[in-house]
């Protein structure tokens, strides 16, 4: 098995979080000399210039990032106005950050039931949510929150402007739920 491969997709799994040196040893059961070997033939295949992306060392994990000089393509990427749509998916992942903040992509994924980590990075890089700080579970994943254009964006002042939910009644059994239904129902002040 070409372990090389095997490691470029772990690299892709773990998105944000990283990897670091003895978790990669731990999966693919190679020695710590190995499993540096490994990093560094896939790190040069990343330097070629027909490359995007690249590995970086980052806060003792290795992940995948852009590489700085197609920064200006991200940011056009970023900027069009027709980019600037927003998903179902995105819009229910600013809804549970919005009101559950501050939370880690590891809550939000169990709240949505699918992995989140590239709509987190999508979200941070539009300028919807930011990291602020580490939480303090195991890992000291990355806590999000919305920003001041989240609250332009859905021409708020504050974060007190959303609507007001309520957890429905049948939500508070421990019974196993459909993936679909949602945990909050909007509050209907009209009734």
């Amino acid at each position: 098995m070409n372990l090389v491969g095997v490691l470029e997709g772990i690299l892709f799994v773990v998105g944000d979080e990283g990897i670091t040196l003895n978790q990669i040893c731990e999966i693919l059961n190679v020695n710590i000399e190995e499993a540096k070997n490994l990093l560094v033939e896939l790190k040069k295949s990343y330097d070629e210039d027909n490359r995007g992306v690249r590995i970086s060392y980052l806060g003792d994990a290795f992940k995948l990032t852009t590489k700085k000089e197609h920064k200006e393509y991200y940011r056009k990427l970023v900027e069009n106005p027709e980019s600037n749509t927003l998903s179902q998916a995105a819009l229910e992942t600013l809804a549970i950050i919005a009101y559950n903040q501050p939370i880690t992509r590891v809550e939000v994924d169990q709240m949505r039931g699918v992995s989140n980590t590239q709509m987190i990075r999508k979200l941070v890089a539009k300028g919807l949510i930011k990291e602020s700080g580490k939480s303090t579970m195991p890992g000291r994943p990355n806590l999000y929150v919305t920003t001041s254009e989240f609250l332009d964006y859905f021409g708020l002042s504050s974060l007190s402007d959303l609507p007001t939910i309520i957890k429905s009644p049948e939500e508070d059994n421990n019974e196993e739920k459909d993936l679909f239904t949602s945990i909050y129902k909007e509050n209907d002040n009209n009734e």
